[in-house]
């Protein structure tokens, strides 16, 4: 391969499809809750970014600080939780009961914005309606 050959196949970019499902708010914004979705590169960030450029649910989604992922609640918190818990770092968190899974599965439970994305699976974006009395 010559230099050239080379330099032009680095430059090729590749691309993901994958099948979107959106709920509650998120599904009113985007104006559909199923739809197959093509981007640029592999992984769930360069998805949300390419996502979030095309449909205007960014501020539905992410949350920016620690205070803004945390649910605020009545509950005591325990000084020990069961079990292994694991929290994407700060920036790259949900906001208080919005999700974003990968075939069916929380981020947080793969590598959370970093997680590869192939061709087919599953991302869904979730922000259900809540109400109260």
């Amino acid at each position: 391969m010559t230099t050239e050959t080379t330099a032009a196949v680095d430059q090729q970019v590749q691309t993901t499809t994958v099948d979107v499902r959106c709920t509650g708010h998120v599904r009113d914004a985007v104006g559909d809750h199923d739809l197959e979705f093509t981007f640029e590169g592999t992984t769930l960030r360069e998805f949300l970014e390419a996502f979030f450029e095309e449909y205007d649910v960014e501020e539905l989604l992410i949350a920016e600080t620690e205070a803004d992922a945390t649910a605020r609640g009545w509950a005591p918190v325990p000084d020990e939780l069961p079990g292994t818990w694991r929290k994407n770092p700060e920036g790259d968190q949900t906001r208080p009961y919005a999700r974003v899974c990968i075939n069916g599965r929380f981020n947080e439970h793969f590598e959370g914005f970093e997680t590869e994305l192939e061709a087919g699976d599953r991302v869904a974006l979730i922000y259900p309606f809540m109400f109260c009395c």
